[in-house]
């Protein structure tokens, strides 16, 4: 199977105008098993409350009933499970659940949307897809940065973004890669299943649900056409001195030479997104100076330092390296360190009763997941603040459990010798 997908991507990227009519038989049963193999049980189910090892007690009778609701055109997925996840602001955003065998479903729709589309990607777009990364954006970014003639930074916030896609561009999209009335019936129903809130019922009039397998691919295909294809081959021939961008899922950052071509490009950047349904939060929608520059005009012209910007959880700042050339460099965002510490604190006040051999290990895991993530380069300091609040707050919470057994700064030391936590270390070269 993955040899005929590999078929359709080659074919995809070779005949940029080719359209398919009949790639639908491709969610088979042979595909739907690799799904399954692959899937995460212990992700939560959905309203049907099936798990994967309960699916896959009855594996084959269940893929072929599947397999013939397929071909019947019988196959609706069902309402999706809503639940409320909070953010870093106070506020929420929606997550959506799915059953287990919508994941399935959903699963190899994103296969097969990928091989016919990911071809056809422009190399902006760093976001849920195979060989990138965060990591990779960043690096991209740092390059715009600090190579490019750049002086400008629009930093965009886009409303809602998974919540507000338009459901007829997203199947317009679609058709302009895919014509088979199977796949396009599938994308609809998929949108189109609703959520259960509360016991209630809900129809999606709009949006790709946060939570489905499918819902990157889609807002990958969605960000291509109203942004990064027009920005491509619509906006940059137009400008009059260097303009990039980067993009990843919906955060995205344009850079820019000159402020003229920034301030024109926004303005029919918010009448592009309000075509397709999408809004931009002119609240957090900024435009910066930001650049090799900055820092001498800005104190010509008395106005202090240059201001920063925060893209993928790192805030980015103008500085300088050794040898006094310019750089930029990025440090864990406040709101990332805040809802970090917040976290681990309520992880270590809930273990706070088992042995100390089993709260380091797990704490362990946590500091080196986030080591892997924020350890990149310039970012050592924020690491180790993060660090001194996992070593402070265990201290903290150890001396809860008992007053018998409550440590003294010494005697907590030396625990910490028996036990250590993992020190921080840089894992990511910003230069590759």
């Amino acid at each position: 199977m993955e040899t005929k997908l590999a078929r359709i991507s080659q074919l995809s990227g070779e005949h940029p105008d080719m359209v398919f009519t009949s790639i639908g038989h491709l969610i088979n049963k042979e595909l739907l098993k690799e799904c399954h193999k692959e899937m995460d049980g212990k992700k939560a189910v959905g309203t049907d409350g099936i798990t994967k090892e309960e699916y896959g007690a009855r594996l084959e009778e269940n893929l072929e009933e599947l397999e013939e609701k397929l071909k019947k055109k019988a196959y609706k997925p069902k309402p999706a499970k809503r639940v409320e996840i909070p953010k870093e602001n106070g506020k929420t955003r929606p997550l959506s659940i799915y059953c287990y065998e919508d994941k399935l479903v959903q699963e190899a729709l994103r296969r097969v949307l990928e091989a016919v589309f990911e071809p056809h990607f422009y190399d902006e777009m760093m976001g849920f897809r195979p060989g990138r990364s965060c990591h990779k954006a960043l690096r991209k970014l740092n390059g715009m940065l600090e190579k490019e003639k750049t002086n400008w930074v629009l930093d965009a916030d886009v409303k809602g973004f998974f919540d507000h896609l338009d459901h007829e561009w997203i199947i317009k999209f679609i058709e302009s890669r895919i014509k088979d009335p199977n796949i396009i019936r599938l994308v609809r129903r998929m949108l189109k299943a609703g959520i259960m809130e509360d016991y209630r019922y809900e129809e999606t009039e709009e949006g790709a649900g946060q939570g489905s397998v499918c819902s990157p691919v889609i807002a990958n295909i969605y960000m291509h056409y109203v942004l990064v294809w027009w920005f491509k081959e619509k906006m940059q021939p137009i400008m009059k001195g260097y303009a990039g961008l980067v993009v990843y899922a919906d955060d995205f950052v344009v850079c820019f030479q000159y402020k003229t071509d920034a301030e024109m490009f926004y303005e029919y950047l918010k009448r592009r997104m309000m075509h397709f349904g999408l809004e931009m939060e002119e609240k957090k929608t900024r435009l910066i100076e930001f650049g090799r520059f900055a820092e001498r005009n800005r104190k010509e012209r008395g106005d202090g330092k240059p201001e920063t910007f925060t893209f993928l959880g790192f805030t980015h700042y103008c500085s300088h390296g050794r040898t006094g050339k310019f750089r930029v460099k990025r440090k864990t965002s406040k709101k990332k360190l805040a809802k970090k510490s917040k976290e681990i604190n309520a992880t270590i006040r809930d273990m706070r009763f088992l042995r100390i051999n089993q709260i380091v290990k797990k704490l362990n895991e946590i500091l080196t997941g986030y080591y892997h993530y924020y350890g990149i380069t310039d970012n050592s300091r924020s690491m180790n603040s993060f660090y001194n609040v996992v070593w402070f707050r265990l201290f903290y919470w150890l001396n809860r459990r008992s007053q018998r057994r409550s440590y003294t700064k010494e005697g907590y030391k030396e625990l910490m010798r028996q036990f250590p936590l993992v020190r921080p270390r840089i894992y990511v070269s910003i230069y590759g």
